[in-house]
């Protein structure tokens, strides 16, 4: 009868332990699997389903004491890299949600707000319209899968002992922060464009007829401005969306890459 060592189970535990780290904390920031929707058991299932699986494929873990400093500091590190992983595709979603608060303000509907089911935070109706139709968007081009993917080609990339990230590519994440609100604008930007040409129009409808009640006239004609031209831009988010999340996944390889 086969029996296992002290040594060997721990080696045997570390070895699912830190994939299981990194893998669990990319669950808890990135959009889609973080979602509250998810129970967190769930979560952590498949955490330790996909650690299970890619063990024998990754490679070999650091000897060290699991009770110790550097087991302590090797786990923090593999928190930071998932976390840091699911916030860059976060950031993906969160440029459509800001693109769609710019929309809702220049149309009027910056008040008409819905609690996001994923972060659990209030948006504008039509960030909420945005963010659905993004989330289809990253489910119907296997974006979950090439994520995963990437989260397991990580563990070659960036081995589990790397406690020393370079710092340009923190900085890269830093910088990836400010892409944001530059994504998010240029998203919105033909919708927004619109919306100010109609606002022009009233104005010059205001001065050639002073009598003319451009607040009972103006608030629905904005709206139906708007939702027209949220069809017109809907055609288009597919690659604007694809191109964003082509960036990210690039952010994320120049991350990993030592």
């Amino acid at each position: 009868m086969y029996q296992f060592s002290g040594a060997e189970l721990m080696n045997t535990t570390a070895g699912l332990l830190w994939p299981f780290m990194r893998i669990g904390a990319m669950f808890v920031s990135a959009p889609i699997f973080s979602a509250s929707s998810l129970p967190l058991r769930v979560r952590i299932l498949l955490a330790v389903l996909i650690a299970w699986v890619l063990l024998p494929v990754l490679p070999r873990p650091p000897q060290v004491d699991l009770i110790s400093g550097e087991a302590f500091l090797i786990g923090c590190y593999q928190i930071l890299i998932g976390l840091a992983m699911g916030f860059i595709l976060q950031l993906v979603f969160a440029v459509f949600i800001v693109a769609g608060q710019s929309i809702a303000m220049a149309m009027g509907l910056g008040f008409a707000s819905a609690v996001d089911p994923q972060n659990g935070v209030q948006v504008p109706v039509v960030s909420q319209f945005l963010l659905i139709m993004v989330t289809l968007l990253f489910l119907a081009l296997d974006g979950h899968l090439i994520f995963l993917d990437l989260m397991a080609e990580s563990f070659r990339l960036l081995p589990v002992g790397t406690l020393h990230p370079p710092a340009d590519q923190l900085k890269a994440l830093a910088y990836w922060g400010a892409y944001m609100f530059a994504g998010g604008l240029l998203v919105a930007l033909p919708a927004v464009a619109g919306l100010l040409l109609v606002n022009i129009a009233f104005a010059v409808a205001s001065r050639a007829a002073p009598q003319l009640n451009i607040f009972a006239v103006g608030f629905p004609v904005m709206m139906m401005a708007g939702f027209t031209l949220l069809v017109l831009i809907t055609p288009s988010l597919t690659d604007h969306f694809a191109r964003i999340l082509t960036d990210a996944l690039g952010i994320i390889r120049r991350l990993l890459s030592m």
